[in-house]
């Protein structure tokens, strides 16, 4: 490149920036998390539901097990759910937690939420908290070197170990 910037591209994610599952302005796209709620457990790969909350495998991984916590309600943000949706949202995240140390030996986690576009969320409009379960050496050569990440298990088969093993922990 002549002005010396090495370049990763990753042009899969192209259509999900594009809108693939997500709304955005100028695309009819519904709310994912307010659609996924209407399925089934299996079809929406919902891990657990609570009573203002649910447990959903992420569609777009950053690890495998990557889960999302997501309020029932379509609200925005942390300082628009109720003590109550706030309390369970923190639950629920905690017991996914335990979930994945038990069913994949997970050994570390990264938790978070983005709020609002600006700051990374890819459907500011639904709240939702990601739970990323991590293990050593997990972060190797291959997102860097080979533009792919490795997930070693389908969705479909994380969610069922982890909605298998939910009620046991």
């Amino acid at each position: 490149m002549p002005d010396g910037w090495a370049r990763l591209w990753a042009p899969h994610r192209m259509s999900y920036l594009a809108g693939e599952n997500r709304p955005l302005p100028g695309n009819d796209q519904p709310c994912p998390f307010c659609r996924i709620q209407g399925l089934d457990d299996e079809e929406g790969l919902i891990v657990a539901r609570g009573k203002s909350a649910y447990v959903v495998m992420n569609l777009y991984p950053y690890n495998a097990g990557h889960v999302l916590v997501c309020a029932n309600r379509h609200v925005a943000d942390l300082t628009d759910l109720t003590v109550e949706e706030r309390s369970e949202i923190s639950e629920l995240s905690a017991h996914a937690m335990k979930v994945l140390r038990k069913v994949s030996n997970a050994k570390g986690f990264n938790l978070g939420m983005n709020q609002g576009a600006l700051s990374g969320a890819g459907v500011a409009e639904h709240i939702h908290q990601h739970v990323v379960p991590r293990w050593s050496g997990d972060a190797n050569f291959m997102p860097i070197i080979g533009q792919t990440k490795v997930l070693p298990q389908l969705l479909s088969e994380t969610r069922k170990a982890l909605a298998d093993g939910w009620n046991q922990v």
